[in-house]
């Protein structure tokens, strides 16, 4: 790779793909793949209960931060927005970010590009790089396979080992709830602290694992507690926040350094809460006390299957982990497969009913999908495994994309489907789920020997006056709606429990305020069921 003759002069322009998303259109949007995780792979079937938000495109955040040339990051703009930023500006380099699912926008994107900013050298990087044979089917000049600020760092003639400078990033916005859109006051949102790219763990299936050098490789932009601590601190000065997304594919797996940073948080008085991806197994080196103390609060596991062969799973009783950490205030997302080999006809109910039966706050269900650059994709290619399918469809949200020895594409459709639906009518909203979750956290330790944990356990109390008021609109709600009636009884008795304990207060505003949501929650059914959906603002930086 030949470096930019303006090197740091050059004026860069970094961008993700067009918008609207949430539609079915002919440059690959698709309306089941909405720019939404927790809609899109969790809480899908949830219609009016579902938690909707939406991420920013972290990764040319990052990068924009960690060069010098002058940069602008342009984030879910429509096409127009796109063109008008390359006809408004003259930029030396245009790079555009994507996922495999939206190649049909890159494409698009270089297009436009080549005629509107003929001079730019145009760069596509993110996980959309690992499609076999793009280079024929992009008009691009560079494709950037894993780490885009060290290769950027590269291309502009900047030291590639510099120190990374991590920007201050609120993880989520345009959160709405039962209808309404929340008021995202400055401090309450988590911030984002991307510790590294990259899974040691390597599971055949991971995109992230193998877009970042495979099993065992992984890449530190903070590389140990102190820096990260030092990053937290900053993000917590500058944003207000208490509370941190910890983007690492499995942060718990280094045990020195998170009791290290357990260490720093002690001894300045943090009572941080802290949002993180982990194995099952690496849970299983961690006391309880340990991980009240280093307010680990919401965590995402892979459970998979029962009959998986995964390391991360070796040993581990799935369902007892996640009772525990429920009854001690962590919120659990847990994550399930649908379509492994060993899946049947005859079997996959039961697969389902024990992924169901963890009754984690979330449940992500995916269909086994051989993602391009992924061993699984590899192993499937030289079977002759394969499908003809539109990578717009490679989501895993959708139809199997390869051909299963039991099951056909239409009928891994209506399983995937299945499982959401039995986990939302045995367990219920997972909106219900979280205030559970709080809730037992804040009865079992807001009277904590340490003090950090306490004033933790304050800020969650803050919370639940909201949740009885979420509660009472949400028994309201399901009554009538084919909900269970196992459901809506721990409904109803998690909220008395909760307005018993608040007090009067409590149980006034949410007499008054529940019967309201619920009406929002109602109007909310009836948009969706016309097909209303929600897009992300456009931001330029």
């Amino acid at each position: 790779m030949t470096p930019h003759p303006k090197g740091t002069r050059a004026r860069v322009l970094l961008s993700s793909v067009f918008g609207p998303y949430a539609q079915d259109d002919g440059f690959g949007s698709r309306a089941i793949n909405p720019m939404e995780l927790y809609h899109n792979q969790v809480t899908r079937v949830q219609g009016e209960f579902s938690l909707r938000m939406f991420h920013r495109s972290w990764g040319i955040q990052m990068i924009q931060e960690n060069i010098s040339a002058p940069c602008t990051v342009l984030d879910f703009p429509t096409r127009q927005r796109f063109a008008d930023e390359l006809r408004r500006h003259r930029y030396d380099v245009v790079g555009i970010s994507a996922i495999v699912a939206n190649v049909g926008k890159v494409e698009e994107m270089c297009r436009m590009a080549r005629a509107l900013a003929p001079q730019a050298t145009l760069v596509v990087g993110g996980h959309v790089s690992a499609i076999p044979g793009l280079e024929a089917r992009l008009d691009a000049d560079h494709l950037v396979r894993g780490d885009g600020i060290a290769w950027m760092r590269a291309f502009l003639g900047e030291p590639v080992d510099a120190p990374i400078r991590h920007p201050p990033i609120v993880s989520a916005f345009g959160v709405r709830a039962l209808g309404l859109r929340t008021l995202q006051r400055r401090g309450e949102t988590a911030a984002t602290i991307i510790t590294s790219v990259g899974c040691p763990m390597g599971c055949n299936f991971c995109a992230t694992s193998a877009f970042f050098g495979g099993r065992g490789r992984l890449t530190h932009f903070l590389k140990d507690a102190d820096e990260i601590f030092a990053v937290m601190g900053d993000a917590e000065r500058r944003l207000g926040v208490h509370s941190f997304f910890m983007m690492d594919e499995n942060f718990l797996l280094f045990r020195p350094r998170a009791l290290r940073l357990l260490e720093l948080m002690e001894r300045h008085g943090k009572g941080w809460s802290l949002y993180v991806f982990s194995s099952a197994h690496a849970l299983a080196k961690y006391s309880t006390d340990e991980l009240v103390r280093l307010g680990i609060s919401w965590v995402w596991i892979g459970v998979e299957s029962p009959r998986a062969s995964y390391a991360k799973l070796k040993g581990a009783d799935t369902q007892a982990l996640v009772a525990r950490l429920r009854d001690n205030g962590i919120r659990v997302l847990a994550s399930s497969i649908i379509g492994l080999e060993h899946h049947t006809l005859d079997n996959i109910d039961e697969d389902i009913a024990h992924a169901v039966g963890h009754a984690a706050d979330f449940h992500q269900f995916m269909l086994y999908t051989p993602v391009p650059g992924t061993p699984l994709h590899h192993e499937m290619a030289e079977a002759g495994r394969l499908l003809p399918v539109d990578l717009a469809d490679i989501h895993g949200q959708f139809r199997l994309s390869f051909r299963h020895p039991a099951i056909t594409p239409e009928q891994s459709e209506a399983l995937l489907t299945r499982a959401f639906v039995r986990d939302f009518e045995q367990n219920g909203p997972s909106l219900f789920r979280i205030c559970e979750t709080s809730y037992r956290g804040w009865l079992r330790h807001r009277n904590h020997a340490d003090g950090r944990v306490r004033a933790r356990m304050a800020r969650e109390r803050r919370g639940l006056g909201a949740h009885a008021v979420l509660l009472r609109a949400m028994e309201r709600r399901l009554n009538g709606h084919g909900a269970t009636a196992d459901v809506t009884r721990r409904i109803a008795r998690l909220r008395a429990d909760i307005e018993r304990t608040m007090g009067v207060g409590t149980r006034l505003t949410a007499r008054l305020a529940g019967p309201l949501l619920a009406w929002t929650s109602a109007r909310e059914a009836r948009r969706l069921a016309a097909g209303v959906t929600y897009e992300p603002r456009t931001f330029v930086e």
